[in-house]
C-alpha cells in the first residue's frame, strides 16, 4: 500500500498545505473508505476508485467523485487512468489496490519465512508466495518511479486488517465456517494484524514529514495467533450477548493432518519506525483493545451484525 505521492513544501509539512488538499484512492475499498470518510470530513477533497456502479454510487453519496475502474483488464487500464480527470487534480495519492496475479500492480507482507526473528523494514525480504511476490515487485516500482525531489513515496507493509463489520467478532456471529486457508493459518505462531483506525493514523501521519522514499510496518504489537484471537472475540461475545452465537466455528482446530500442516512465513515485525519516524501512537496495541472497540460500537449503534450478510 502507497499511502502518499505528497508534494513538499520548503514553508510547512504537506498535511497543512493551502486548500486544496485533494485525496485520489485508488481502490476505495475497506481502508480506502476509511481514509476517505475522515478526510472528508477534514474538508478535504476525495476521488478515488471502485469496482461496481453500485459502489460507485455509495462513494458519491459520501460527497467523493467515484470511478469505476477494473483493474483485471489490463488492456483497458491506461485509456481508463487517462479517462479520469480528478486523477490530474489530485494533491495526494493513495493506492489500495492489490497486485492482480498475471497483471502485477495495475496502477504502477512480503518478508517471507524469517523463522520467527524480529525483522524491520531494512531485512533482506525473501517472498516465498506468488502474492508476496507480486507485492514486493510493486513496492521496488514505485520506489524508482518516485524520484523527483518534491515527491514523496510511502509504502505501509500492513498487518492483517480488521476493524468494524470485518473482525473475529464478525466472523463469529455471521456463523461461517472457516475456509480451508483459514484452517492453514492456525498453524501459525505469528499473525501480525492492525485496526484500520490505526492505518488510518499512518497515513495522516506520512502526509506530514519530508521524505522521498520510505517503507513502514503498520502492524499493533501484539503478534497473536488466530486462535487466539477468536477465544478472546468468542468470550467477549458470550460475556454480553450469550444467545448471539447460535452455531460453533472450530476455532482450534485445522480439520487437517498434524503431517500436512505447513507453518509459512514465521516472524515477528517490527513497528519500531512507525512509532519513532511517523509519531504514531497506536489506538489499539492489541487485538484486545480493538475486538472491544468494535463490541462497545454495537451497544452503542444499538444493533448487531446481521448474520444473514
Amino acid at each position: 500500500m502507497i499511502p502518499g505521492i505528497a508534494p513538499k513544501t520548503a514553508v510547512a509539512p504537506v498535511a497543512w498545505a493551502p486548500q486544496p488538499r485533494h485525496m485520489f484512492v485508488f481502490g476505495a475499498g475497506f481502508v480506502g473508505r476509511y481514509v476517505s470518510e475522515r478526510l472528508l470530513a477534514q474538508g478535504w477533497q476525495v476521488s478515488g476508485t471502485c469496482t461496481s456502479v453500485t459502489k460507485k454510487r455509495e462513494l458519491e453519496m459520501l460527497g467523493m467523485n467515484a470511478f469505476v475502474f477494473d483493474a483485471t483488464e489490463s488492456r483497458y487500464v491506461t485509456s481508463s487512468l487517462e479517462n479520469i480527470h480528478s486523477l490530474r487534480q489530485a494533491t495526494h495519492l493513495l493506492i489500495s489496490i492489490p497486485p492482480i496475479p498475471g497483471i502485477g500492480d495495475p496502477v504502477s507482507c512480503v518478508y517471507g519465512d524469517c523463522g520467527g526473528v524480529l525483522v524491520d523494514e531494512d531485512h533482506t525480504v525473501n517472498p516465498k508466495s506468488e502474492s508476496a511476490k507480486l507485492r514486493y515487485n510493486a513496492e521496488k516500482g514505485w520506489l524508482n518511479l518516485i524520484d523527483d525531489p518534491n515527491l514523496s513515496a510511502f509504502i505501509f507493509r500492513l498487518g492483517g486488517i480488521y476493524g468494524p463489520g470485518r473482525s473475529a467478532l464478525d466472523t463469529l456471529t455471521k456463523g461461517k465456517s472457516l475456509s480451508q486457508r483459514q484452517k492453514l493459518r492456525e498453524s501459525k505462531q505469528y499473525t501480525a494484524r492492525i485496526h484500520v483506525v490505526d492505518i488510518y493514523q499512518a497515513v495522516l501521519a506520512s502526509m506530514s514529514i519530508r521524505c522521498a522514499r520510505k517503507i513502514f510496518n503498520v502492524v499493533d504489537n501484539d503478534p497473536a495467533p488466530r486462535a487466539e484471537v477468536f477465544a478472546f472475540a468468542r468470550s467477549l461475545i458470550q460475556r454480553r450477548y450469550p444467545d448471539l452465537i447460535t452455531e460453533t466455528i472450530d476455532d482450534k482446530s485445522t480439520g487437517l493432518d498434524y503431517q500436512e500442516i505447513i507453518v509459512r512465513a514465521e516472524k515477528l515485525v517490527s513497528n519500531a519506525r512507525m512509532k519513532q519516524e511517523l509519531g504514531v501512537n497506536l489506538l489499539h496495541p492489541t487485538y484486545r483493545s480493538g475486538l472491544q472497540s468494535i463490541l462497545d460500537a454495537w451497544q452503542i449503534q444499538s444493533q448487531l451484525p446481521n448474520r444473514s450478510q
